[in-house]
Parts: C-alpha cells; structure tokens; sequence
C-alpha cells in the first residue's frame, strides 16, 4: 500500500523566479521621514509575498509530475508574468515550459518597463536637485523595489545596493536586507541568501538594531534556509522559538510555517522533547488540524503514542505534502527514511525481541518488506537489532554507551601506540 511513497525517488528541485517587493510605496505619497520614525516596522500585512507565490507556481511547473493542471497553471503563470512586465524573465519561462514567444507582448513589457525606469531616474534627479538625501533615497528605494517586481535581479541588486549608501536609519537598511533576502529565495540562490542573513545579524548588532520584531522574522528566514540545506535540527529550533512570535507572513502563511515546524521536528527531535515542544503547544493545536487535511496531526500523534499502523496511515500523505514543497522536495527520500527509522527505533526499544510478522502487522505492511527496510538500515548502522531469519525474530542489540566509549579509546590507543612505534623507528635510524 505504502511502497510507492516508501521507495519513491525524488526529482531535482529546479526553480526559477522573480520578486515583488512588499509594502511597494509611491514617492509622491511619501513624506519625509524623521528619525524617530525611521526605527518604525511597516505595517503588518498577512499576506504572502507575491513572488514568493509565484516561486511555489513555478517550482510545480517544473516538475508537472507534481501539478494537477499543468496547462491551467502554465497560463496562470504566464498572465500574471506579463501582467507584471516580467520582461527579464518571459522569453526564459517561454523556452523553459513550452510556451508560444509573443513577440508583441514581450515588446510591450519591454517598453512599459523603460518608460517606468525613465520616470523614476527623472525624480531621483529632481530629488537631487532640489530636495534632500531623504527623498532621494526614498526614490531610490521605489526604483530598487520597481526591478525586484518586474524580476530584474541584478539591477535590483545594483539599486537596493545604491539606496543602502543613501540610508542611515539602521531600521530601513534591515528592511531593505529582508526585500533582498526575498530575492535570492525566489531565485533559489542560497549562498547570497547566507551572506544576507550574516549582513542583518551585524546590523542588529550595532547601536539602535536591537529590535525584537526583526529578529523573530529572521529566525524565520534562516529557518528555512536551514530546512533548504537539510540542517532539520537547526531549523526546528529556530522554527520552535518562533511559534508564538511569528509576524513573517511576507514569506508564508502560519498553516505553512507549523507544516514546516512539525516535518523538521518529527525527523530531529525526541520523543519526549516533541510532545512538549510541538504535540503540546498551543500554537500548533491551534492549527494543525486544517493542514494536510489533518494528516499531519494524526502522524505526530500516533507517532508518539505509539501507534504505528496510524502512523503508516498517514504518512503516505505527509510525505506527499513534503514532496510538492518547493523548500522541501529536494529532501524527500531524506524525510522518508528519518521519519520511518525513527518509528521503526521506537518500536524496537520496547522489545529485547519480538518476530517479524508481529512488527510488520503493527506497521500495516508485509513482513518481505519489514525485512528489506530493517536490513538496509542495520547496513547503515541505524538500528541496534539483528534479524534471525530461521526463527523470524527481531533482536535487539541494547546499545552500552560506557562500553562503546571504552572500545572507542583501546582502538584510538592502538592506534596512538602504532604511530609512535613508526616514529621510534625513524628516530632510530
């Protein structure tokens, strides 16, 4: 029932993308700003990035093995690429997924785009000319914030990074590292996306950047690029210390962000630290039933107490959500062999033996397949018990932590006395 999740290979996470940059602002509405109010958090918005959304759309595209309407999601895409004026980024999508150039509407976007810039350069010049660096650097930012929409990464990059030396509020300057830190997601890049979380972790450091709402929302940020580059137990802990804080909704909803709490936490947390860190907090009861259609909860749960044919269950259905993630996809297989080595180490710490049919009817599968999972994972020295084939019992090898650290220093003395008597030797001659 459950093979084709259990042995299923994951493809490669190809992405692509572009940005919109939240709380884009006119400059002729924009008033100068003084210092005191320069410390200030824009206003809270609870809905996701654009871009961001556009990156989970894009990331479906490309593995259409994942997507339930491919064609009606190719057209949503391209709408909204041209709607935008995603000029940067349409001829790219056109030859990645099949779709007729319009060589017109390519044109357009081009010109509405230049037409755009143009307007923007003429009021950074006026506000050169004729008003101060504060409204030149809010000009600035508009421009920067104009290319991060259009998908234009690298003049992004060039006008962010020419607003930056315009601006001294440290507060402005982590928001700008947050709109920036959006941008390497939605490009999958996330080497510049470490450099970014270490340039805002040195400006809340400095005088005035001791500012609590953005360090919560970088938790979240590096959480997920944690969770990016498989470091699950980094992620959860971050993850966990974000629950009650959570103010990041430019990056995902709070159904997503207790999705991606519980699945890092399943695979690096123990037993008793998962039921008073995730099973137990208010947070996540709060909402766990609405994910996955209750999947998720009924994993988590039956995982802790024990049982495991609920477990087996709903894990089918986990293990989808993580495979049609864009952050996660790439770990698949990876969650897939934790979560059920996991399980399976629980069941067999209670037994100092117990047959393999017993343990195969507990888990809901066949005893060959019981069988094949337990011996590929006591190769991998991940479970502490030998399979007798004869008698068909499980026997469990109680691992002796003072006996292990015993045997681990004769050998690193064998080895030690070794070396010396090869230098002993040298000297000799």
């Amino acid at each position: 029932v459950h093979g084709r999740h259990l042995d299923e290979i994951s493809s490669s996470d190809d992405r692509a993308g572009g940005f919109v940059s939240s709380g884009h602002r006119d400059l002729i509405e924009m008033a100068p700003m003084d210092d005191e109010e320069d410390t200030k958090l824009p206003e809270e918005n609870q809905e996701v990035d654009p871009s961001i959304t556009l990156c989970h759309k894009i990331f479906l595209l490309s593995n259409p093995d994942l997507c339930d309407d491919v064609n009606a999601l190719g057209e949503e895409v391209k709408a909204f690429v041209i709607e935008r004026s995603m000029a940067t980024l349409y001829p790219p999508y056109c030859e990645k997924f099949g779709w007729m150039m319009d060589e017109k509407a390519a044109e357009d976007m081009r010109a509405r785009n230049e037409a755009r810039v143009a307007e923007l350069d003429a009021k950074i010049k006026d506000a050169e000319d004729n008003l101060g660096d504060s409204e030149v650097r809010d000009a600035l930012l508009v421009k920067a914030e104009f290319f991060a929409e259009v998908g234009d990464r690298e003049s992004a990059l060039a006008a962010f990074d020419a607003c930056e030396k315009k601006t001294v509020a440290i507060g402005q300057k982590m928001e700008m590292v947050f709109s920036v830190m959006r941008l390497c997601i939605f490009h999958d890049d996330w080497v510049a996306l470490e450099r970014q979380i270490a340039k805002l972790k040195d400006l809340l450091e400095q005088p005035g950047g001791a500012d609590w709402e953005r360090k919560n929302r970088l938790k979240v940020y590096e959480g997920v690029y944690k969770m990016a580059r498989r470091d699950f137990a980094g992620a959860t802990s971050l993850f966990l210390e974000s629950l009650s804080t959570f103010t990041t909704y430019e990056l995902m909803t709070y159904d997503e962000f207790v999705f991606y709490a519980v699945v890092c936490a399943v695979v690096s947390l123990k037993r008793t630290e998962l039921k008073a860190k995730v099973i137990d907090s208010p947070e996540v009861l709060a909402v766990i039933d609405n994910i996955a259609g209750g999947s998720v909860r009924d994993m988590v749960n039956s995982l802790h107490a024990c049982k495991y044919r609920e477990f087996m269950l709903a894990f089918p259905d986990v293990a989808d959500a993580v495979n049609k993630s864009t952050w996660l996809h790439a770990h698949h297989r990876y969650f897939l062999r934790e979560a059920r080595v996991a399980a399976y180490a629980q069941y067999l710490a209670s037994y100092k033996s117990v047959t393999v049919a017993s343990m195969a009817s507990s888990f809901c599968v066949s005893e060959e397949f019981i069988d094949a999972e337990l011996s590929n994972f006591i190769v991998e020295g991940r479970l502490n018990v030998r399979i007798d084939k004869v008698n068909g019992v499980l026997v469990t090898n109680r691992p002796d932590a003072k006996n292990a650290l015993y045997q681990s220093y004769i050998k690193e003395g064998d080895h030690l006395l070794n070396r010396i008597q090869k230098l002993s030797r040298v000297i000799d001659l």
